[in-house]
């Protein structure tokens, strides 16, 4: 019988796709939200300039991130067989 090959470091690497995977598809789903309120010209000033920036540390977040687990942003985006790719 053959052995998976576990360590921590592959089950942490692992777990750190996963979860970084699912917030880059609900930062992605928040980008397009924000962009439909903004194009509908229902926002102030100020929550305009909240979410842009309430994007951008969200986007600068995601980098350290990837940085730190060594993940490129291509390894987020897995494929879900016959549905394709996730991102």
């Amino acid at each position: 019988m053959e052995r998976l090959p576990l360590d921590k470091t592959n089950v942490e690497q692992g777990l750190a796709k996963l979860v970084l995977t699912v917030i880059e598809l609900l930062r992605q789903l928040m980008e397009r939200q924000a962009m439909r309120k903004v194009d509908s010209g229902l926002l102030s000033d100020d929550q305009l300039e909240e979410l842009g920036l309430t994007l951008m540390k969200l986007e600068e977040k995601m980098l350290e991130l990837k940085i730190i687990f060594g993940l490129e942003h291509e390894e987020l985006n897995i494929e879900l067989g016959p549905l394709g790719k996730l991102l």
